[in-house]
C-alpha cells in the first residue's frame, strides 16, 4: 500500500503529535545550554571539505561569482559542522553548541535520512568524560519535555533519569560476544585473528574483510543491539585504528573516543579533540587513501581547518548527537520520517 504524501492532512494529524513534541525538545535543548553558559553559534552548510570519513557521501554543487564569467568553485553540503565549529574555537569560543542541518548521500533507511538535524557543542578546557554528564542532563531534560517517562524503540526502553552504563568497548565485546577485542589490536592491518573470533562467537565475515569491517560485523550483530537497554550507555575507549578525529589516550592502543547508546541505538559520537596539525594531516591523507580505494575518489582538504590547528586549537572536547534520532526515542517512533516536519522526497 503507497503511503499518502507526508503534506496529506490525514497523515500530518497522525504525525503531529511527534512534531509538536520535537519542537517541544529542541526548545528544551535550547534552554539546557543556555543554563550552562554557552552560547549558540551558526556556520555555514557550504563548506570546501564535507569530511574525510571514508563511508560517507556528500553533496557537490558548484560555487560562482555573481556577475563574473570564468571558473566555479566545487564545494560541498557539510556532513557536519565539526570543522567551521573548530575554527570558532581557534578563534577564541569556549562553550559552543550549534543545531545544525546536515546533508549525507546514499543514505536512507529507518533511522537514516539524507538531510537530517545534528546537535553538536564543545567544552575548551574539558576532558571527553567530562561532556557525559552533559548527555545525562539532556536525555533527561529531553524525555521531560516530551511527557516521556522512558526512551522506547521497537520494543527496548531506557529510563535517562536511571544510573548509565559505562562500558569500554573491549569489555562490551567480551560481554555481549564473547570476544577478546584487545588480543587483536598488535595488528589491525591483518583481520585474521578477529575474524577467526567472530566466526566463533556464530557472525558471518566475507573473505575480503579488513580488520574493521569484521569489528563492525560483530558490532551491529552482537554488541549494538544489547547497549542502552533499562538505561543509555556511554560505550567508551574506541581502538586508536577508529580514532577519527579523536587524540589518543594514555594507553596508545585506545582513542578518547566515546558513543552514546540508548535502546540499542546509536545517539551521539564523542571525542577528546585532536589538536596536533601534523597529527590530523596523517590522518586525512590515510582517509582520503582508504576512500580513493573504496570509491575511487576523495574529497578535498580543508586547509583552513589545518591552518586553524597549527595557530593553536586549545584543548577541548566534543560531541554530535543526532536531534532525530532523540526525537523518535522520546515518543517511540519506528521511522525516522516520522519525527521530520517534511521529509525529502524519495526519487522515483
Amino acid at each position: 500500500m503507497v503511503e499518502p504524501p507526508w503534506w496529506r492532512p490525514e497523515r500530518h494529524a497522525l504525525r503531529r503529535p511527534n512534531l509538536l513534541a520535537r519542537a517541544a525538545i529542541v526548545a528544551a535543548i535550547r534552554r539546557f545550554f543556555a543554563d550552562r553558559g554557552f552560547v549558540e553559534v551558526e556556520t555555514p552548510a557550504l563548506q570546501v571539505s564535507p569530511g574525510l570519513e571514508p563511508h560517507l557521501a556528500a553533496f557537490e554543487t558548484a560555487l560562482a561569482e555573481p556577475f563574473r564569467d570564468g571558473p566555479v568553485s566545487p564545494v560541498y553540503l557539510h556532513t557536519s559542522p565539526e570543522f567551521a565549529m573548530k575554527k570558532l574555537l581557534a578563534a577564541g569560543e569556549e562553550k559552543i553548541f550549534q543545531i545544525a542541518r546536515c546533508y549525507r548521500n546514499e543514505e536512507r533507511s529507518p533511522t537514516h535520512h539524507p538531510e537530517f538535524t545534528m546537535l553538536e557543542w564543545y567544552r575548551v578546557g574539558a576532558a571527553h568524560s567530562e561532556l557525559w554528564a552533559d548527555c545525562e542532563g539532556l536525555l533527561a531534560a529531553a524525555a521531560e519535555a516530551a511527557g516521556a517517562e522512558r526512551l522506547t524503540r521497537a520494543g527496548k526502553s531506557a529510563d535517562p533519569r536511571a544510573r548509565w552504563t559505562r562500558i569500554s568497548v573491549c569489555d562490551a565485546f567480551a560481554r555481549h560476544a564473547g570476544i577478546d577485542l584487545a588480543a587483536t589490536l598488535d595488528d589491525v592491518s591483518d583481520p585474521a585473528l578477529l575474524a577467526a573470533a567472530a566466526r566463533a562467537a556464530g557472525v558471518w565475515t566475507g573473505p575480503g574483510d579488513s580488520w574493521e569491517d569484521v569489528f563492525f560485523r560483530i558490532f551491529l550483530a552482537r554488541v549494538e543491539p544489547s547497549l542502552g537497554i533499562g538505561a543509555p550507555a556511554i560505550l567508551y575507549d574506541y581502538p586508536a585504528s577508529m580514532a577519527a578525529l579523536a587524540r589518543l589516550g594514555p594507553d596508545r592502543r585506545f582513542a578518547e573516543r566515546f558513543e552514546l547508546f540508548a535502546c540499542g541505538l546509536e545517539l551521539a559520537n564523542g571525542y577528546g579533540e585532536l589538536t596536533d596539525p601534523a597529527e590530523q594531516r596523517a590522518r586525512f591523507a590515510a582517509d582520503r587513501a582508504l576512500r580513493l580505494r573504496l570509491r575511487g575518489s576523495a574529497y578535498p582538504v580543508d586547509e583552513d581547518f589545518l591552518a586553524a590547528l597549527e595557530s593553536g586549537l586549545p584543548d577541548c572536547a566534543g560531541i554530535a548527537l543526532g536531534v532525530d534520532r532523540l526525537v523518535m526515542l522520546a515518543v517511540g517512533a519506528e521511522r525516522i520520517e516520522d519525527v521530520l516536519w517534511a521529509p525529502v522526497a524519495e526519487p522515483g
